[in-house]
């Protein structure tokens, strides 16, 4: 009989911060950020992680655990292991580009909201992926939203496409516009109250959010 592998991951560590962008902004999280090429990296085991997630957890308040970083459901396997050990009925979010639809079912029964971030310009290819995980949250009943965190070059047309094209799998998905930075760094203009207003023609629950900046946020 062969022995179970052990799971392991690099992570960006598993700090404690305010949700600077979605559908739960300002909330007070433990992350569990998988490690980018250019970020220092720490390698946990699931079992290693599940410890770290239940000593913060009983240390202090929070709203949620958010799973995120540099392509999550790519580890799906490893993000079962480590949820399914935590107790307390803790909501976790987790934080995707939405190009795994496939891993959606591996971790769905341990996830409390899949939100899909997108940062158009977005390829037809990747927003049908993308679409592909909603629909995949859609038939499992997992909670889902979307995101759209755009720059200062994104169109209102691009955000009302995204807008179109979430409606047709997923009615009811809240879904978050985020402006540029020029807009995060001074006052929202009639702009965003037009684009929403045309956005909530096609989607009833459509909200703009400015993200929150600072050391205190993270995502």
């Amino acid at each position: 009989m062969s022995a179970t592998p052990v799971l392991t991951a690099a992570l960006a560590g598993v700090p404690i911060g305010i949700q600077r962008q979605g559908v739960w902004q300002g909330r007070r999280q433990i992350f569990v950020r998988f490690a980018g090429p250019a970020e220092t990296a720490t390698m946990y085991t699931a079992d290693a992680l599940a410890r770290e997630l239940a000593r913060g957890l009983e240390r202090s308040v929070f709203h949620s655990v958010c799973v995120s970083g540099r392509d999550a459901l790519g580890n799906a396997d490893y993000i079962t292991a480590a949820l399914s050990q935590l107790r307390g009925g803790v909501p976790v979010i987790v934080d995707t580009d939405g190009q795994r639809p496939d891993a959606v079912a591996a971790v769905h029964a341990h996830v409390s909201m899949l939100q899909i971030t997108l940062e158009p310009p977005i390829s037809a290819v990747a927003l049908e992926r993308a679409l592909q995980s909603v629909t995949a949250a859609v038939t499992l009943k997992c909670g889902h939203a979307v995101v759209v965190a755009g720059s200062d070059e994104t169109s209102d047309a691009e955000y009302l496409q995204i807008v179109e094209e979430v409606h047709k799998v997923s009615p009811d998905a809240p879904i978050v516009l985020h402006p540029g930075q020029s807009t995060e760094r001074g006052p929202m203009d009639r702009r965003w109250s037009v684009l929403l207003e045309h956005a909530m023609a096609r989607h009833r629950d459509v909200a703009v959010h400015v993200r929150l900046t600072g050391q205190a946020t993270l995502r």
